[in-house]
C-alpha cells in the first residue's frame, strides 16, 4: 500500500454513516481512527477496512465527556504525532415527541452528543492541529438537513443541528490562522439505521404520513472523500447531499 495521505479520525465511526466514511477515507489512502461509545462495532469497521488493505484503529470514546475526548486526542498524539482531518459525525436523535412533553433529561443527551461533542472535538483538534509540523488540517461537521429545515417533533436534534452550523461558521473563521479548514455537510436520507424508517412512511408537516427516498451510503462515503482530499487553501464551507427525490426543497 502506498503512504498514508495522513491521519483521519471519525466519530461515531462504527456505524451507519461514519462507518461508510472511515471505509471510503481509508480506501482513498488515509490511515484512520474510529471512535465511538461501543467497541465491537468499532473492531468490525477495523476489520472491514484491514480486510480491503486499509489501515484503521479503533479507539473507544464518549464524545461528550470531556475527559474521554482529552484521552482520546492524546492517545491519537501519541500514536500517530498528528491528525490531518476530523469528521465530527457522532449524533443522535430525540424522542418523536410533541415539543411540549419533550423530556429534559432527554434533551439535554441529546445537547450532549450532538453540540458538546462536536465542541470538544473541534476544541481538542484544534489543539493539535496549530502545533504540529507541518500545521493544520481539515474539519467537516456532520450538519444534517435539519441543519436547516427541521422535521416535526423534532425539537432538540433540530436545535442541535442548527447550533452545528454555528459552530462550523466560527471555526472556519477561527481556524484560518492555524490553516485549520472547517466545513460542514448536510446529509438527507442516507441509508443508515436512523433512516430506515424513511421508506416506511415518515410524518410530513401537514400531518401526513409518506415513505422518503433514500440514497447508499457509499454516496455520501465519496463526498466526504471529495472534501477532504481538497488542498487546504481550499473549502468546501457547505455541501448538501441527499437522495435526488427526498422531499427538501419543497419541505413544510
Amino acid at each position: 500500500m502506498t503512504e498514508t495521505k495522513g491521519i483521519a479520525l471519525v466519530t461515531g465511526g462504527g456505524t451507519g454513516i461514519g462507518r461508510a466514511a472511515a471505509i471510503a477515507l481509508a480506501g482513498a489512502g488515509f490511515t484512520v481512527v474510529v471512535t465511538g461509545r461501543r467497541p465491537e462495532p468499532l473492531e468490525e469497521a477495523v476489520a472491514t477496512i484491514s480486510a480491503s488493505g486499509g489501515r484503521a484503529r479503533a479507539i473507544a470514546c464518549d464524545v461528550s465527556q470531556p475527559d474521554q475526548v482529552d484521552a482520546l486526542f492524546a492517545q491519537i498524539r501519541s500514536e500517530f504525532g498528528r491528525l490531518d482531518f476530523l469528521f465530527n459525525n457522532a449524533g443522535m436523535g430525540g424522542p418523536p415527541v410533541l415539543l411540549e412533553d419533550h423530556p429534559f433529561d432527554a434533551w439535554e443527551k441529546v445537547v450532549g452528543v450532538n453540540l458538546n461533542g462536536v465542541f470538544l472535538c473541534t476544541r481538542a483538534a484544534f489543539r493539535l492541529m496549530k502545533e504540529q509540523v507541518p500545521m493544520g488540517g481539515r474539519i467537516v461537521n456532520n450538519g444534517s438537513i435539519s441543519a436547516h429545515t427541521p422535521r416535526p417533533n423534532s425539537i432538540a436534534y433540530t436545535a442541535t443541528k442548527h447550533a452545528v452550523t454555528g459552530i462550523t461558521k466560527a471555526a472556519a473563521l477561527d481556524g484560518r490562522k492555524y490553516d485549520i479548514a472547517v466545513g460542514q455537510i448536510d446529509i438527507g436520507n442516507a441509508e443508515s439505521q436512523m433512516a430506515d424508517k424513511m421508506k416506511k412512511g415518515v410524518l410530513q408537516p401537514d400531518g401526513s404520513v409518506r415513505p422518503e427516498a433514500t440514497m447508499p451510503l457509499a454516496h455520501v462515503g465519496k463526498a466526504i472523500v471529495a472534501m477532504a482530499d481538497l488542498p487546504l487553501e481550499t473549502n468546501v464551507l457547505f455541501m448538501t447531499v441527499k437522495a435526488t427525490k427526498m422531499p427538501f426543497e419543497g419541505r413544510g
